[in-house]
């Protein structure tokens, strides 16, 4: 195939493999020589999170002959790499999810590998754990996450549950450009892959057993048996995406029965037609919950992302308003809680680990610290930390206790090797109903934590550039940061840059920038992988809260200044 925009362009058209209906929608661009060349500029490509883009003709959109070339790439990776591999399918509530997934499943029963496929909608990390569950060699979960309403995206998962890191991606890119041609696509229909034994339905019983392995991980099911459970008050969104039955089900077996559901996002809807974006992160998502938690003067409200990978949780302040916590604070509150309860009943074990991210707070690291657990952190994305944890069943030098980043993905457990929202909400609800017995909020806790380790603040600040000339200016952005790094911002020195970029401290490369202050607060620059943004995060600590608020907002309008002048 050629390669200038134009000629795939008219080799899309010519093709006998594209349908009629993809035609038409090329044929309507014609005269559209800038929106031709954003359709077929590039390929899309592996990213923190695998295939995503917006849907459309084209290879620089989500597709079934985009989804078709890479299940074909990675059916010929995983027959390249066992004689008799297996892959698990799974898909969240976006527009054409469940279309893509059947796609990807009848490519790879074509290959003759043998598919199992979630007859609606789950949780991604509910693919995880069934991947490992079922021991396949490989699995594909249909999801943009968080993305607007316009995208969808593909990630690919290895034998042992985590999403594929950069050598592994690497062998399936290179699988994928091979396929010169979609003849090379091999494909059968749904039936034949099902008479052929191909495309295996998954049931009630694969459910169950995701949902008894969550709940295994809670750390005082006494507590929530003796009516802690009982006694507070749960406000639920799954902001119209996969977490709805999942975490009702978890959440009823571990003991809480005062669970409200927000009725208006609690159904699938690939347009999230009550929210700007359907993301736990933003505020804005937690109106409708927020409106119902007033009503009914509820402890905590917990919001779920589209693929049930993300949680945020809202609480009471100290002035009884409800605030978004954000995913460092919530990180913090679910170490310390975690791992002093593992301490007081003597669960905590000598060799234990906390993994996070380079870009997530400090704060949860010293609390790890402080119950003598190691800390190791990783690269941004929590495929970074799924193959810290394969290492570590491997090699026996840790033992897993709590993985999270600063973007809501955390787990506790062995059973998968993604960030899962499902036992986040457990963990987050069982420690709010903890500390509620014992006459404490989530908040209060959180000071309490400020008071004893320092007040830790953080903030991420983005900037979305979209297309090819996007593309440009993040790159000039980041080429220019590290050719002309600051020497001091907002009066502080600049005491270390890290550069990512040249594969620090055994990681693998990425085009990541952090700078290290002489007042221990750092901020970083980092290309979104999966969404035309670059992303600054910031972080400070201060002695209280004043401080550490002047001490960020300084920091941020100093950088974000020279930062916007590139942009």
């Amino acid at each position: 195939m050629s390669n200038t925009p134009q000629e795939l362009y008219a080799a899309w058209l010519n093709d006998a493999n594209v349908d009629e209906a993809t035609k038409n929608e090329l044929r309507a661009i014609a005269a559209q020589p800038g929106e031709i060349e954003d359709r077929f500029y590039r390929e899309l490509e592996f990213g923190t999170g695998g295939l995503r883009g917006v849907m459309g003709a084209g290879t620089n959109r989500m597709n079934r002959y985009v989804i078709g070339k890479a299940t074909q790439g990675f059916a010929n990776f995983l027959l390249g790499e066992t004689d008799k591999p297996s892959v698990v399918i799974a898909h969240d509530s976006r527009n054409n999810s469940d279309t893509f997934s059947l796609e990807a499943a009848c490519v790879l029963a074509a290959n003759g590998i043998r598919t199992y496929l979630f007859r609606s909608l789950r949780p991604t990390p509910q693919l995880s754990f069934a991947v490992r569950d079922l021991k396949a060699t490989g699995g594909i979960v249909v999801t943009a996450s968080h993305n607007p309403p316009e995208y969808n995206g593909y990630k690919v998962y290895g034998a042992d549950g985590g999403q594929l890191v950069p050598y592994q991606a690497e062998q399936v890119i290179g699988q994928i450009r091979d396929i010169a041609s979609f003849d090379q696509v091999k494909r059968i229909s749904r039936s034949e892959a099902e008479e052929q034994g191909l495309l295996v339905w998954l049931g009630d019983a694969d459910d169950q057993r995701y949902v008894d392995t969550v709940v295994a991980q809670s750390v005082r099911p006494d507590v929530l048996k003796s009516g802690a459970g009982e006694a507070l008050s749960v406000v639920f969104t799954p902001l119209h995406g996969a977490g709805n039955m999942p975490i009702r089900h978890v959440l009823a077996q571990a003991g809480f029965t005062n669970v409200n559901i927000v009725a208006e996002q609690e159904q699938p809807d690939g347009m999230f037609s009550t929210v700007k974006s359907p993301n736990p992160e933003e505020q804005e998502a937690f109106t409708l919950a927020m409106k119902l938690a007033d009503e009914i003067g509820a402890d905590i409200i917990v919001g779920t992302d589209p693929d049930c990978d993300r949680m945020g949780a809202v609480v009471k302040n100290d002035k009884g308003e409800y605030v978004v916590l954000t995913g460092n604070q919530s990180g913090a509150l679910m170490v310390h809680y975690l791992l002093s309860n593992l301490q007081s009943q003597g669960k905590l074990p000598v060799n234990g680990a906390v993994i996070k991210t380079i870009v997530t707070s400090e704060m949860g690291a010293d609390i790890a610290a402080s119950y003598g657990c190691a800390v190791i952190n990783t690269l941004t994305g929590f495929k970074y930390i799924g193959e810290k944890m394969s290492q570590f069943e491997a090699d026996g030098s840790h033992a897993f206790l709590f993985g999270y980043e600063e973007s809501y993905g955390y787990l506790t457990g062995t059973y998968a090797r993604d960030k899962d929202a499902v036992v986040a909400s457990l963990l987050i609800c069982e420690a709010a109903a903890y500390y509620k017995s014992q006459g404490k909020t989530l908040y209060g806790v959180l000071l309490e934590l400020y008071e004893k380790y320092g007040t830790y603040l953080e903030k991420l600040e983005s900037r979305t550039l979209k297309g090819k000339d996007g593309v440009a200016q993040i790159g000039a952005i980041m080429d220019d940061w590290r050719s002309n790094p600051p020497q001091q911002i907002a009066g502080v020195a600049v005491e270390r840059v890290l550069d990512y970029g040249l594969g620090l401290d055994g990681l693998p490369v990425e085009n990541v920038l952090k700078y290290m202050l002489a007042d221990g607060s750092w901020f970083c620059l980092r290309p979104s992988g999966t969404e035309p943004k670059i992303k600054v995060y910031f972080a400070v600590r201060g002695s209280n809260l004043e401080e550490a608020s002047a001490a960020l907002q300084q920091l941020v309008r100093t950088v974000m200044i020279r930062v916007d002048g590139e942009a």
